[in-house]
C-alpha cells in the first residue's frame, strides 16, 4: 500500500464527493469547489491522501479559525477531517496529520482541532489523545457558543470540544 499526501487540485471536487457518496454520505461537490478555492486563496490549506492513486481522505488547515478561542488567540484549526471507511485503521489518518502539523509549525507553535462527543468520533478522540492533544479548557461549543451548565442541546456533528497541541 502507498499512501502519498498531497494539496487539492482543480478536479478533486467531484472524485471526493462522488467517493463519499459512494459510501452513502452527503458532501456536496460545491463544498470541496470551496476549499479549493480558498486554498487558492491562502486562506486554508486543503491536504488530500491517496492510496495507490486513489483518493482515501483528506483534512484542511483554517489559519483563521471560526472556533472563537482559537481564532482570537491566532491558533491554526485542523478541520473537516475525514477518511473514507474503508481506509481507515490503516494509518493515513496519522499520515494526514503529520501532514497538517508539518504545515502549521511552519506558522505557529500550537496546533488546533475540535473533535465529536459521540461515538462516531471514538477513533478520533483516541488519534488525539495518543497524539498529545489536551482539551483547550474552554469546555464544548455547539459552533455558535460555549455550552454551560443547564444548557440543553442536541448531540450532533456541531458540538465539540476542542483541543490543542504544542508542537515541537
Amino acid at each position: 500500500m502507498n499512501i502519498q499526501c498531497r494539496t487539492i487540485h482543480e478536479g478533486d471536487p467531484v472524485i471526493i464527493s462522488s467517493a463519499f457518496a459512494e459510501q452513502g454520505w452527503d458532501k456536496p461537490q460545491s463544498l470541496y469547489e470551496r476549499y479549493a478555492q480558498e486554498h487558492q486563496k491562502g486562506e486554508r490549506v486543503t491536504i488530500i491522501a491517496e492510496v495507490d492513486g486513489v483518493f482515501a481522505g483528506y483534512l484542511n488547515v483554517l489559519w483563521h479559525s471560526t472556533y472563537p478561542s482559537f481564532r482570537s488567540q491566532g491558533i491554526p484549526e485542523i478541520n473537516d477531517f475525514n477518511v473514507l471507511i474503508r481506509y481507515r485503521r490503516q494509518g493515513i489518518g496519522s499520515i494526514l496529520m503529520d501532514q497538517a502539523e508539518a504545515v502549521i509549525k511552519e506558522r505557529s507553535a500550537v496546533a488546533g482541532i475540535g473533535v465529536g462527543l459521540f461515538s462516531d468520533y471514538g477513533n478520533a478522540q483516541i488519534l488525539y489523545a495518543k497524539r498529545g492533544y489536551i482539551p483547550d479548557g474552554k469546555g464544548i461549543h455547539n459552533g455558535e457558543k460555549y455550552i454551560g451548565y443547564g444548557d440543553h442541546v442536541q448531540i450532533d456533528d456541531d458540538i465539540a470540544l476542542f483541543l490543542t497541541k504544542e508542537l515541537r
